[in-house]
């Protein structure tokens, strides 16, 4: 029988606790107490600090960490480092080392053991592996390293998606200890190509680095495999390196991060990717008015907002501001649609952003078949990067307490490497220790295939790929939609329906419409409801910036503006009575006509990180 799991413990009882000195020998020496939360370092020589600088590293933004050894024969001691992301003075983020000399023994091996031992509970407080603060610490409790499939769209981020994933992914997810092959998307549906011919029992997560398209592509590629009851529970994560970076923007959010964007969401969502766990996540599944079906993990949109996202492709250069420039367009040159909406009402009501504030209703005033797709041919994994050895630069070690950088961080066939001296002491450089599992040095790092030597090359005219809004591919397979009869079919008696001249209609599934946009922010990834929002026509350009400007927080619904409207729901219809508009499915282009959707709870998993108490400040 196998032994209880260790008792929780509280976030500031010890785990471990000990004296230890830093790298090179001649620096300072620091007492270390682990907590399931932080590490907390306090400087014991030469002067004892009475409130530390920098002495609380919280596991936040802790990557991972990694044990060495002095290529010194002469040197007994034992050292393990711990790879940080600390935010600095202006809010984003720099990686950092702190390197830490365990030397109380008199021989390597007892050092050694006492470095593993350390390095050892920090990877499982990582992992998410409790912990109790009598726990014998071997290294046999660290999990399975995961092996991640990573897809990368090279166009994504204006152009810059390869070389942030090269620059800032890569990296974070050696130190991390995570195994995984990196592949190059080609062309539009190529991810959706690579996951329907995947053998998924090789991998245990699926991550897209990109906007939220190339999760779309991969999302309907699981969805539509005739094994997709056990294709759909693969893991999926994304990294955001596109325009939108919807979903990225509630990972974040989840894990407790204030909200940023650009490069400091990535290291975030990377940060998060790193600790492990996932999260069910509900999609929708969205019949058109041809009688295809494809699923959601974002967004259904018409009127306003859809308008501004494919108006804005002419502007993807900008990365996200073009989405600012549309929207200032869009106000300029207001449209309104009529149209009808009719949805199958939430049996719970959903938990509120503002306690005691309640959201807008819908008043009830009216009442009012998936055909299969042909099969998509697979393409062999190639364009590949795989986590075998290739030297990475990596940037500088920097010393605890001193601004002054370390000998550079180095992965290099091996793992990490320590060179040079530092401050004139002529210490002995650090080689990996082979023997801690989980430390950078065991895992491998990536090597261009021969197939592809290096990023592939940018159309000369633009910088990336042309964008094309031809209708997403049909999905064949996938669960029965229960709650909804067929387009044009009279809808039960339980519906709600209402008709009239909209703005904009938005049914969303996450918190996030953009990573600074907050649609619905008392929404989470297993709610089991679609939140709909729409806005009438009368509001003025002035409110309806308001309500935008408001959305950047989330406080739009407290606005009590009297043309926005709210309704939790488990499945709707939207019937445009317009004969010209734009319609969305998670930002890509759909035929236009009616359009219906139903929430499938949990279908899904997403790779979301552990969850957060409160914003980071």
């Amino acid at each position: 029988m196998a032994p209880p799991p260790p008792l929780p413990v509280a976030a500031s009882t010890p785990i471990l606790h000990g004296e230890f000195g830093s790298y090179p020998a001649h620096g300072p020496r620091f007492a270390l107490t682990l907590t399931t939360q932080a590490l907390h370092i306090q400087r014991l020589r030469p002067k004892p600090e009475a409130r530390p600088r920098d002495g609380l590293v919280s596991l936040d933004e802790v990557s991972g960490c990694g044990t060495l050894q002095s290529r010194s024969p002469e040197d007994t001691a034992a050292y393990f480092c711990i790879y940080t992301y600390p935010r600095g003075r202006r809010g984003g983020r720099r990686r950092a080392t702190r390197t830490f000399r365990a030397d109380g023994a008199t021989t390597y091996e007892e050092n050694r053991a006492e470095a593993q031992r350390w390095a050892t509970a920090l990877m499982c407080l990582l992992r998410g592996v409790p912990l109790s603060g009598d726990q014998e610490i071997t290294p046999e409790l660290l999990p399975r390293k995961p092996r991640l499939l990573i897809l990368v769209n090279p166009f994504g981020g204006r152009g810059l998606a390869w070389q942030r994933c090269m620059d800032h992914v890569v990296p974070m997810i050696s130190e991390a200890g995570l195994s995984f092959n990196l592949i190059q998307t080609e062309r539009q549906n190529h991810a959706r190509e690579l996951v329907q011919g995947l053998s998924l029992s090789e991998w245990e997560g699926i991550v897209t680095v990109s906007g939220d398209g190339l999760l779309y592509e991969v999302l309907n590629g699981l969805l539509d495999r005739p094994d997709w009851e056990d294709a759909v529970r693969m893991p999926i994560g994304v990294l955001p390196c596109g325009s939108g970076n919807a979903l990225a923007g509630a990972v974040n959010h989840h894990g407790g991060f204030e909200q940023v964007v650009g490069v400091d969401l990535l290291l975030n969502c990377s940060l998060l990717l790193c600790r492990g766990g996932s999260h069910p996540l509900d999609l929708l599944s969205v019949t058109l008015a041809s009688g295809s079906r494809c699923f959601s993990f974002l967004s259904v949109a018409w009127g306003f907002l859809s308008d501004v996202d494919i108006h804005s492709e002419r502007f993807r250069a900008l990365g996200s501001a073009r989405f600012t420039l549309g929207a200032v367009l869009g106000l300029a040159s207001l449209h309104t649609y009529r149209g009808r909406l009719s949805y199958l009402p939430a049996t719970t009501e959903p938990a509120l952003p503002i306690p005691g504030h309640s959201l807008p209703r819908a008043k009830s005033e009216l009442v009012l078949a998936p055909a299969p797709a042909p099969t998509a041919t697979h393409s062999p994994l190639h364009r590949s990067v795989s986590d075998l050895p290739l030297p990475l630069p990596q940037p500088a070690l920097v010393s605890p307490g001193s601004p002054e950088p370390l000998p550079d961080l180095s992965l290099n066939g091996g793992g990490p490497e320590l060179t040079g001296d530092w401050g004139g002491a002529g210490d002995a450089p650090l080689s990996p220790d082979p023997l801690l599992p989980s430390s950078p040095n065991a895992l491998k790092t990536a090597q261009l295939s021969p197939i592809a030597e290096g990023p592939p090359e940018m159309p000369a005219s633009s910088g990336f790929l042309p964008p094309t809004h031809s209708a997403p591919e049909a999905s064949t397979w996938g669960p029965t939609d229960h709650l909804l009869p067929p387009l044009g079919s009279p809808l039960p008696q339980d519906w709600v329906t209402i008709e009239g001249e909209f703005v904009l209609m938005l049914g969303i599934l996450p918190s996030h419409l953009c990573a600074d946009l907050m649609a619905a922010p008392h929404a989470r990834f297993d709610d089991g409801v679609v939140h709909l929002c729409w806005v009438r026509s009368g509001i003025s350009r002035a409110a309806l910036l308001r309500i935008l400007l408001a959305m950047e927080h989330g406080n739009h619904f407290s606005l009590g503006c009297p043309h926005l409207g709210y309704a939790a729901a488990r499945a709707f219809r939207l019937e445009p009575l317009t004969p010209r508009g734009l319609l969305t499915v998670d930002g890509e282009l759909v035929e236009y006509g009616p359009i219906q959707a139903q929430v499938h709870p949990g279908l899904a998993t997403l790779l979301t990180g552990p969850a957060g108490q409160k914003p980071q400040a």
